[in-house]
């Protein structure tokens, strides 16, 4: 009987272990030797070159560019994506007809492609000229057309990165902070009442929000990790017939040119590959621990 059940165990989950080992892990394990070797038009390099791939990379003021990027666009994705995900989570979970609809339409942008959002956004939504829908709004206002994408001075690019993220994964965040409110115990409300707390901001700061730090710490991290994988919404948005501009690079999308460029530099885009990963380590550690993931209120 045992044998059956691990057989058919395998049965089951032996394509997808394979398919995983062959497609994710492989390809990351290879991208890892690739750093230590001058990889130019190859993967199958034969000159081993140590540690100047990362010294080169961490030397390179354009990579160093790209994470201060990430930085600015993450100092501006997550705080926005979390406050509105939680009041759209706040609003619905209020609604006592229709909440499995209105549910449903704020979570449904969360399955539309990124590639297909930001080109939208592009060209439909901040359109350079005066037919775009942002365009027309400020028409109405006397205000001339704005380049959304075209200049860095001023950076309106910021503003069309940032809002089709935030019509993307507002959705999606804001189904993790309902399953939390869905859990809040009704009693700390009407304890809360009886003791005289106004409902409102009050309640929100000392009871809603202490019961949901788990699922806060939980949105905040994977936030972070994702504004680290930034792509398809940067390059949709700002590459044109004529390139990628010098301006608002995410590290992927550099170490896109650096692998898969003129140069297909595959080490030393490898090797960037591997500090972008240690970063993302690094930071979601730090920052798990610092907001203690995974410790109770009796941990020291």
């Amino acid at each position: 009987m045992r044998r059956r059940r691990a057989l058919w165990f395998w049965v089951f989950v032996g394509p997808f272990a394979l398919g995983l080992a062959l497609f994710t892990y492989v390809p990351l394990l290879w991208s890892v030797a690739l750093s230590f070797f001058d990889a130019r038009n190859t993967v199958t390099p034969t000159h081993f070159t140590g540690l100047d791939n990362y010294t080169a990379m961490l030397g390179d003021h354009a990579f160093l560019d790209s994470l201060r990027t990430f930085l600015v666009f993450t100092a501006f994705i997550v705080p926005v994506t979390y406050g509105c995900s939680l009041s759209l989570a706040l609003m619905v979970n209020r609604v006592r007809r229709a909440r499995a609809f209105f549910r449903s339409v704020f979570f449904l942008p969360a399955a539309c492609s990124y590639v297909v959002a930001a080109l939208v956004w592009k060209m439909s939504v901040f359109s350079g000229v005066r037919f775009g829908l942002a365009n027309t709004v400020l028409g109405w206002f006397g205000a001339d057309p704005v380049a959304w994408l075209a200049s860095p001075d001023p950076p309106w690019y910021w503003l069309v990165i940032v809002t089709v993220r935030l019509w993307l994964q507002a959705g999606f965040y804001m189904i993790l902070f309902l399953a939390g409110l869905q859990r809040i115990d009704p009693v700390l409300y009407e304890a809360a009442a009886v003791d005289g707390a106004r409902p409102g901001l009050t309640v929100l700061l000392h009871i809603t929000l202490p019961q949901l730090r788990a699922t806060s710490v939980a949105v905040v991290l994977l936030l972070v990790v994702n504004a680290f994988q930034a792509f398809d919404e940067f390059y949709n948005l700002l590459s044109d017939a004529r390139g990628y501009p010098p301006y608002a690079r995410p590290p992927l999308v550099y170490l896109y040119y650096t692998a898969l460029g003129q140069g297909q530099n595959l080490g030393l885009g490898s090797a960037g590959a591997v500090i972008l990963a240690l970063v993302v380590a690094v930071v979601t550690v730090g920052q798990a621990r610092w907001l203690r993931l995974g410790r109770t209120d009796g941990d020291g």
